[in-house]
């Protein structure tokens, strides 16, 4: 397949499972706080077109859930939900009030999947918004030591050396423990987003850096600075169009990183914090072995942060390895 192939690919089902994330609340069949505590842990249901006598159906139905047990579940074949679309202003539900947990439910009978779509929220767009802070100030460390060398170029060099050599796992880890923990989501969000921008600066602002050494010394800029042009507009109109092919590949770099930070922080507990789902919160339930061998479904956040991770490396891998 050529780039452009992997490119188109790779972006359409970026947008899909972002466009998901963003409409959660019109494609999840339950709201990410609604508890069903009748069905704690129940299983993923199995939507069907046959009846248990064999017949078909033209619309897809599921059978109640009976208790057999503790934690555990029987269809009940003498009652069955049909599944429909547009069932109290979402994209699909029961109408009979049935449950229809696609991927199971948690210990608190709250629907597993609605919760990995409301989830991919908190842990996509934290993702992108801490890669454009990170792109933000690696492009102003980069062009800045770029342009004017000298002491601003050792300054910020040796800056950036420094925060590589800081383990930033444990680092996240301190700033997020000196930040009060009751805050809202709004505000644990942007927190999340700056303390991991504030961290990733340092490779994109190394790669721009050199880009910008690069570009100073091409004729027409040195044409333009000859006909008095300012820094300002040499930067603005010469130096930083040049840093577009390298920002973007950061970012399809950076992103999946920064999603896979916010989902290690907020299984730590330093996140986004209960009620909100982030998936990272919910893969803590699965740390009890007990509760991962008794109920897999569990696993469904990790499962869903695999295609983006694939998606955004196919795409990083495209973008590089394309020809200009």
């Amino acid at each position: 397949m050529t780039a452009r192939g992997k490119i188109v690919i790779a972006a359409a089902a970026l947008a899909a499972m972002h466009f998901a994330a963003a409409l959660a609340g019109f494609i999840a069949p339950y709201d990410y706080a609604e508890q069903h505590r009748d069905y704690p842990y129940a299983p993923p249901a199995r939507v069907r077109f046959f009846d248990a006598a064999g017949r078909f159906h033209l619309r897809p139905f599921v059978y109640a859930l009976a208790p057999d047990g503790p934690g555990s579940y029987r269809q009940d074949t003498a009652r069955a939900y049909p599944v429909r679309l547009f069932v109290n202003g979402r994209l699909f539900g029961t109408d009979s009030g049935g449950p229809l947990f696609l991927l199971g439910s948690d210990g608190f009978g709250r629907d597993v999947f609605s919760r990995v779509l409301y989830g991919a929220r908190a842990s996509l767009f934290t993702g992108i918004a801490a890669a454009c802070i990170a792109l933000a100030l690696g492009l102003l460390a980069g062009v800045a030591a770029g342009f004017y060398g000298g002491w601003p170029d050792r300054l910020i060099m040796r800056g950036a050396e420094l925060a590589l050599a800081l383990p930033w796992l444990y680092l996240l880890l301190a700033v997020r423990a000196f930040l009060p923990l009751h805050i809202t989501v709004a505000q644990t969000f942007a927190l999340l987003a700056a303390i991991i921008g504030g961290i990733g600066w340092v490779r994109p602002a190394r790669l721009i850096r050199g880009v910008t050494l690069s570009g100073r010394e091409r004729e027409y800029v040195s044409a333009a600075r000859g006909f008095g042009a300012s820094d300002w507009y040499l930067m603005r109109r010469h130096i930083v169009p040049m840093t577009s092919g390298v920002l973007i590949t950061q970012a399809t770099v950076l992103i999946p990183q920064f999603v896979l930070t916010e989902v290690t922080l907020s299984f730590l507990g330093l996140g986004v914090g209960e009620p909100m789902p982030s998936w990272g919160n919910m893969l803590a339930e699965a740390r009890q072995y007990h509760a991962l061998i008794l109920h897999p479904w569990l696993l469904a956040p990790a499962l869903a942060v695999i295609p983006v991770l694939l998606a955004y490396l196919v795409l990083a891998d495209a973008l590089i390895g394309r020809p200009d």
